[in-house]
Parts: structure tokens; sequence; C-alpha cells
């Protein structure tokens, strides 16, 4: 072949075109985000105001207020929520279950308020744990996710105490929560106390109830960052 310029251009130029392509090719797709719910769980309501707080308080009134500022600080950081309720409405135990079971959550706590105790009550289904089955119990559904709700309480408990508040941890038998099909922890907020057990800190003060909606929202954002909770639930 005679060798010009023309020649020796358009043979730069193929080879400008074989390197070309991994530089120009579009970039892939990222990788979509997986899925992460949690459900809250306002307890009482409508005609059932649940226990009397002070200073006349109804505890379906604080768990809803609770449930909207958790719920806001929730959504700030990206996490979908799904509630039981977001108004004074009565909605029974099943129900409440049914809800949350529909939204197929990573996470379910279910927040109470106490003039009893102490600080912050944290509680699991005293349910055994038994492997997950196709079709569960209805009553007994819980049983299979038991050890990841214990999980869930562990990381509860941590933020908490790092906030300062005084945890106890226990198992109940509680209508709803054994039914649900998802890592689930009932939250019961009490006044804080001294070493007297004089009430330090009474329910309705603002700075308390910020100061456990946060640890509570730490929790859950750690809860979706841990390994192996991204977002699909896991007995």
């Amino acid at each position: 072949m005679h060798w010009t310029r023309r020649t020796g251009a358009a043979l730069a130029l193929g080879l400008t075109a074989l390197l070309a392509p991994a530089q120009s090719a579009p970039p892939p797709p990222a990788a979509p985000q997986q899925r992460f719910v949690v459900l809250l769980d306002a307890a009482h309501g409508g005609d059932d105001a649940g226990g009397p707080l002070a200073p006349g308080q109804p505890e379906k009134s604080f768990t809803l207020a609770l449930t909207q500022r958790l719920k806001s600080l929730l959504a700030a950081r990206g996490i979908q929520v799904v509630t039981t309720r977001d108004a004074d409405a009565s909605v029974d135990p099943a129900r409440r279950a049914e809800i949350a079971n529909h939204a197929v959550p990573a996470a379910c706590l279910s927040l109470h308020a106490s003039e009893s105790g102490a600080g912050i009550h944290l509680f699991t289904s005293s349910l055994p744990p038994t492997p997950p089955s196709r079709f569960a119990a209805w009553k007994t559904a819980q049983s299979a996710f038991v050890t990841r709700s214990l999980a869930l309480a562990g990381l509860v408990n941590s933020a908490l105490q790092q906030s300062g508040m005084t945890v106890t941890l226990g198992g109940a038998t509680l209508a709803g929560l054994d039914s649900m099909t998802c890592p689930a922890v009932a939250v019961e907020v009490a006044p804080e106390r001294d070493a007297a057990q004089k009430i330090t800190t009474q329910l309705d003060d603002p700075d308390y109830q910020a100061r456990v909606s946060a640890a509570l929202a730490a929790a859950l954002v750690q809860w979706r960052a841990d390994a192996g909770n991204t977002g699909v639930r896991q007995p």
C-alpha cells in the first residue's frame, strides 16, 4: 500500500475510534435503592383513651404526638413510614397487625406511655421463637420474627442509653404485636425519675419527647445501615 499523509491520518482516526468506546460508553444505570419501610403504631385512639397521664393528658394523645414527631424525623432521613393511625381514631389490634403486615416493613415500633416506672420500657413478644413458615398462625405470627425483634430492641436500647435515658427490657403478650410479621418492639415511655423515684421529667416535657424521638430515629437509621438490614424484612 502506498503510504500518504491521508493514509496516516485515516489510521490515526481508526486507532482513536478503537480506543474511544471505553471513554464514550454511557455509564451503567444506578443500582435501584432497596425498599426500607418503618411501621409506627400509635397505641390506643378513639374510644380507647389508654391510661391517664399527668397533667390530665390521655395516653392516646401522647402516642399520636410522639408518632408524628418520629415520622417527621425519619422522613427527613429518607425513610418511608407507614402508620396505623394519623388521627384520634379507634383501631383494633387485629387491624393494626393487618396494616403492618400489608406494609412489609423492616421494623415495627408500637408506641405507648405510662406514669408507672421510670424512663423507657422496651417489650418484645414473649412467644417462643419458631422457624419461619409459609402459612403462619395469625395470633402467633410474630414467633418467626422474635429473634430479629430482640436484635432491634437491643439497638433501640443502645441508642436510648447513649442519650442518657434509663431503659428496661422485657417480654409481653400484646395482641397486635403478636400477629405482626416484622421485627417488632413495643416502646413505653414513662417519666424520668431520680434514685429516690421522684419524677424529674414529666411526659409532657418537649425536650424529653424530642430526646426520645431522636434516639428512636437514630436506632432505626442504624438498623437500616447494618448489614442484613437493607430493607428486606427477615425472620
